[in-house]
């Protein structure tokens, strides 16, 4: 798993929309970079519309929001619309970014365990470091779907 200081895996992929998206292209300010299950699940949807409602803040600070999860652009494109998000979810059919980050491991649902993508948020620099992460045995704290948002302002110490 990655820690805290470390570079950031460089990420060579396309959004729900099909453009393409490389993290180093993004240097130059914070980025979150959150992962995340499933779309249309009550936790993700959760969490985006927590992200979505507070995204002003994050854009007039000039952070950039990344969602990262496996399923299809067009599964992507439909979460998407339907609860109007305003920022990219890239896409990770294979599992290959989760992997290269972490993230992809062993989860336990209704008392069963199984391979697939913790909940877990990269809150990474301006030169491309893990400046803090959520989740996992890793991370400052649990995610709270609900009120993730409000945890990366705080961490960040950003003004609502």
């Amino acid at each position: 798993m990655l820690a805290v200081g470390d570079k950031a895996p460089e990420i060579e992929t396309t959004d729900e929309m099909g453009a393409p998206f490389r993290l180093s292209e993004q240097r130059g300010h914070k980025i979150v970079l959150y992962f995340y299950p499933k779309d249309f699940t009550p936790g993700c949807t959760a969490e985006a519309c927590s992200i979505r409602d507070n995204y002003t803040l994050f854009e007039n600070s000039g952070i950039p929001i990344f969602g990262v999860s496996g399923g299809d652009a067009e599964t992507h494109q439909k979460f998407k619309e339907k609860y109007r998000l305003p920022f990219s979810i890239l896409l990770d059919e294979d599992y290959a970014i989760a992997k290269l980050y972490g993230v992809y491991r062993p989860v336990k649902i209704l008392g069963k365990e199984f391979l697939g993508v913790q909940r877990i948020t990269f809150l990474i620099d301006e030169e491309g470091k893990i400046e803090g992460i959520f989740g996992g045995p890793e991370g400052i704290d649990k995610v709270n779907s609900s009120k993730h948002a409000q945890q990366i302002v705080n961490f960040w110490g950003l003004k609502l």
